[in-house]
């Protein structure tokens, strides 16, 4: 076990660990849910890689979590819930462009982006920084292709 710095304690790293995990799975089903309904090919490898990218990272937080003696949460949360039925529900009327599925997953980004500065101003110990600033930057690369592919969307429409 890490030693840990200032006054991080193993339940608060625990409970850093499980926000992203929980925000890691409602990515990773969020994007899934975008690749199922959007219309265009590369749009559906961009969401579908995006939803590995996730699951990865859920996978890579729950050992961090074994690790530092906690257990990994299950689920996704309740935000996510609302991102998850959002998409269903744009889906299941017909709105579903390539823009309504890119701007509902560049929210998601958003999300995921304002959870990892939360995290990244804990106390944590080296170990579990290294991985949250790597997957900060993932996420922060994440929305910014999204928001790409957004205004590229726009333009055609």
């Amino acid at each position: 076990m890490a030693t840990h710095t200032g006054s991080a304690t193993a339940d608060n790293v625990v409970d850093v660990l499980n926000d992203l995990i929980e925000n890691a799975r409602d990515g990773e089903y969020g994007f899934r849910t975008c690749a199922e309904e959007v219309k265009s090919p590369d749009l559906k490898r961009v969401f579908t890689d995006r939803a590995a990218g996730c699951a990865q990272a859920a996978s890579e937080l729950a050992q961090l979590i074994v690790a530092h003696g906690g257990k990994p949460a299950e689920g996704g949360t309740a935000t996510g819930a609302m991102h998850r039925g959002w998409v269903h529900v744009k889906g299941m009327v017909g709105a579903n462009s390539d823009e309504s599925m890119l701007e509902e997953c560049e929210r998601g980004e958003d999300a995921a982006v304002a959870r990892y500065r939360k995290a990244l101003k804990q106390d944590l110990p080296a170990d579990v920084l290294a991985v949250v600033e790597r997957q900060a930057q993932g996420a922060q690369r994440n929305h910014d292709q999204i928001k790409l592919l957004r205004d590229q969307a726009r333009q055609r429409s």
